[in-house]
């Protein structure tokens, strides 16, 4: 008996070394994109109006007050303008890929997105309410609103999913994001109309972008990010085992509610930070967490930092181009995420329908 047990855990071993190469391979990539990510960090700084040489963006980072007119000109583009919209184009994009993630791998909806569970039309609302109201016409004034009004409105779509008999179905959950999305998006509609101010701020902020938020509006987003970046690792090895099935996840210990609440608050935090700060930016989740699948595969342990990393990389570029485009004016980020995504979404529909998925 123990010849015959002998052949089974040899032919293991083969299987084992295949996997090394793999993991090595994402390794690789994983350390690629990194690397792009911060040349392109490096490369923002850089790009604008006004062209930097890299010793002047060196410059520009590091020197204190300058009594040359022009060099303290270019500290003042580096320091106030560039630095803050590269760090949040960074952190803003990372959350928005991995909520993308997060939010298709929890209803098993290959073109889900982050506003299925309501937190841009929550935002919007949030601020039309808080120009029409309040009069507040600032940033840095009304985002603290949009991140109230897009956490009120995730916590709600939710709340609507848990009720009835399909409580913590995937498609309950979308049912309830998009009833409560036309609601908000009816009652933004309204408060704008019915207030000038709001209808202009709206018309901005709506277009989103990363451009004109200091660092007072950044550090306490980016610590929500951070917050929600951590609530997203947690969750993902049960992701894995729920994306096998709810029956195959129970069976093995996962407690399939409270994965979902935590992967749902993640993704509430994560995408209503990120979409306080610089304005709802459609289908960069979508877009990116497909191209993260593409290059990691199904393993969310994975899956998960490739989104978070796709996403920081398409935003620095979008922001970047945004740039060049129009100059000597500037072209909104989320434009441009828009006019990539949207050819995006139509080519999975098109496959989807194609191969019958």
């Amino acid at each position: 008996m123990t010849p015959a047990a002998a052949p089974p855990i040899a032919a293991t071993r083969p299987a084992l070394g295949k996997r090394r190469p793999a993991h090595r391979r994402r390794l690789a990539v994983l350390g690629v994109l990194s690397a792009a990510v911060l040349l392109a960090a490096i490369a923002s700084l850089a790009v604008g109006a006004r062209a930097l040489s890299p010793s002047e963006v060196w410059h520009g980072l590091f020197a204190a007050s300058d009594p040359d007119q022009q060099r303290n000109e270019i500290r003042l583009i580096v320091q106030t303008v560039r630095v803050p919209r590269t760090v949040l184009a960074v952190v803003a994009g990372m959350a928005l890929g991995v909520a993308g993630a997060l939010i298709q791998g929890y209803t098993r909806n290959p073109i889900a997105d982050t506003g299925l569970v309501g937190v841009n039309a929550g935002a919007s609302f949030a601020v039309a309410c808080a120009i029409a109201v309040f009069g507040f016409a600032e940033p840095t004034q009304y985002v603290w609103f949009a991140l109230v009004g897009a956490g009120l409105a995730g916590a709600v779509v939710f709340g609507l999913s848990s009720l009835g008999r399909g409580a913590g179905n995937p498609l309950t959950l979308a049912l309830a994001g998009q009833s409560v999305t036309i609601f908000l998006a009816a009652m933004t509609t309204a408060v704008s109309l019915s207030d000038k101010a709001a209808l202009d701020a709206l018309r901005f902020w709506n277009a989103g972008s990363v451009a004109g938020v200091g660092f007072d509006v950044i550090w306490p987003v980016a610590g929500l990010i951070a917050l929600g970046l951590t609530l997203a690792l947690a969750t993902v090895p049960a992701l894995n085992l729920l994306n096998l099935g709810d029956d195959v996840a129970r069976g093995l210990g996962v407690n399939i509610t409270r994965s979902r609440i935590t992967g749902i608050a993640a993704v509430t935090v994560l995408a209503g930070a990120a979409t306080a700060a610089c304005g709802p930016i459609a289908f960069l989740g979508l877009m990116v967490a497909h191209v993260a699948r593409y290059l990691a595969g199904p393993d969310y342990r994975w899956l998960v930092p490739y989104a978070g990393l796709l996403g920081a990389l398409v935003l620095l570029l979008c922001d970047m181009a945004g740039r060049l485009v129009v100059r000597p004016g500037e072209l909104d980020a989320g434009v441009l995420v828009a006019l990539l995504g949207a050819p995006s979404f139509a080519v999975l529909v098109w496959r989807g329908k194609i191969t019958g998925a």
